[in-house]
């Protein structure tokens, strides 16, 4: 009895040593499989990233996101306004359009292009100005300036100038109104519209902009600007550019000039008219404005913008619009063109 009690327990002692023989095995197995080391295990292994999709990286400001200014796809739109649109402005609020064959103007919502509203004017309305409350609006064929309030489109009155007015700046005080069959401006008091005195310029002036204390016009047959100093009427030189200068828009420290038959446009110092550079553009350019860091130029014969960086002339980019750009402007975030040949205004 006692050896048959040494051999079970002989046999259940071989039994659990080989139970525990197998679960040590066991063990060592499992702490060294592949699937703890992280290798050869097809569900634990990273799989590599999909590569990105859409915008990875953008220099826009990100909260223009809200507004697709930084998507290519949407970088341009389009709104229907009158018939031959030409001049452009922004009020703080809403782009004012000048429709020359309609004899009006369209007052368009900046935010979203809601048509505001469209107010009749004189005959062949050109170019327009904004002097702080105010929409002044050159008529070349009834020569007059009319005079809106740009809350409501409502006239505020019509006032005589020179012979076939295109166009017009304010200089803070007063509105200067180029009136190209004279070939004079006319100098109005904007808070009246009352006549203050008339300049004689170069031959078919057209474009004007003011540098806060001066007047500059583009003379199209004289291929000259000429600056006036705007609080005595005197003029303080007359400087060569290209050929058919049109537009002219003030940098803050640069006179630019846009020379319609030679294709450019001309960069002058304000204070002394010195040339500073000659860049190549698009054909027939016309309107231009600057945007706090580069200079946009309507092309009407290519039909589409060029970006100029303003601190050195050089090339930023081309961009395709609607027929015939010819005014543009800048309402704090984007441009705005009219397209003289679609009847209608591009956003970028």
């Amino acid at each position: 009895m006692n050896s048959q009690s040494t051999v079970l327990i002989g046999r259940q002692h071989l039994a659990r040593l080989a139970v525990l023989v197998l679960v040590l095995g066991g063990l060592v197995t499992f702490l060294s499989s592949p699937r703890l080391r992280g290798q050869n295990e097809v569900a634990d292994t990273p799989k590599p990233m999909a590569p990105l999709s859409g915008v990875t990286s953008s220099s826009q400001n990100p909260l223009q996101i809200a507004i697709l200014h930084w998507y290519n796809a949407n970088q341009t739109a389009s709104f229907t306004v009158g018939t031959g649109p030409g001049g452009v402005a922004f009020d703080g609020l809403d782009i004012w359009v000048v429709n020359h064959s309609s004899n009006n103007v369209t007052k368009l919502r900046a935010a979203d292009g809601t048509t505001l509203g469209t107010f009749a004017v004189g005959t062949s309305p050109e170019l327009i100005a904004f002097d702080g409350a105010d929409i002044w609006v050159a008529n070349l064929g009834t020569n007059t300036v009319s005079k809106l309030l740009a809350s409501t489109g409502a006239t505020l009155g019509t006032f005589a100038v020179g012979s076939q007015p295109v166009g017009v700046a304010f200089d803070g005080a007063n509105i200067w109104v180029v009136n190209f069959a004279s070939n004079t401006v006319t100098k109005l008091l904007a808070s009246s519209g009352a006549t203050l005195c008339t300049v004689a310029v170069g031959s078919q002036p057209g474009g004007v902009a003011s540098d806060g204390t001066n007047i500059w016009v583009a003379n199209a047959a004289s291929n000259t600007v000429t600056k006036i100093v705007a609080s005595t009427c005197t003029v303080a030189g007359t400087f060569s550019v290209g050929t058919s200068p049109e537009g002219v828009a003030f940098d803050g420290t640069n006179i630019w000039v846009t020379n319609q038959v030679s294709n450019n446009v001309t960069k002058l110092l304000a204070s002394s008219g010195a040339t500073l550079g000659t860049f190549s553009v698009g054909t027939s350019p016309l309107g231009l404005v600057y945007d706090g860091a580069n200079i946009w130029v309507a092309n009407s014969g290519s039909n589409n913008v060029t970006k100029l960086l303003a601190s050195s002339g050089a090339k930023l980019g081309t961009f395709s619009v609607k027929t015939k750009p010819i005014g543009v402007a800048f309402d704090g975030v984007n441009i705005w063109v009219s397209n003289n040949g679609s009847n209608s205004m591009s956003k970028l």
